[in-house]
């Protein structure tokens, strides 16, 4: 593999890794929403699943600490790219506004 190849798949990776992480945290958003809607429904005092309701919220904000624990890795990596001279290879190309990519950004090379 030649740099560039190297440098695109480590970036293409470091996406998908965020990505990953974006969609985890949404659809455990939506189980916590899921669980509230599930028992109202139901007409069930707001007691019962409480336990698991803290376990999935608890999961969140786990999940919150790895999405900035990314962004960080992303800004060191950034870092390290440009000290080790390979130009800068990590710019925000927005897509445009789409409803369903609300927040998705690509990286691009510059």
């Amino acid at each position: 593999m030649i740099k560039t190849e190297v440098i695109a798949s480590v970036a293409g990776d470091l996406n998908s890794t965020e990505h990953a992480v974006d969609a985890a945290i949404a659809r455990a958003t939506t189980l916590v929403q899921s669980m509230i809607g599930g028992r109202a429904a139901l007409n069930l005092s707001p007691v019962v699943g409480a336990e698991a309701q803290q376990k999935a919220m608890e999961a969140i904000a786990s999940l919150s600490a790895a999405r900035q624990a990314m962004v960080a890795c992303h800004a060191e990596m950034a870092k390290d790219h440009r000290r080790l001279g390979y130009g800068v290879y990590a710019g925000i190309e927005e897509k445009g506004p789409r409803p369903s990519a609300i927040g998705e950004h690509r990286l691009r090379a510059v």
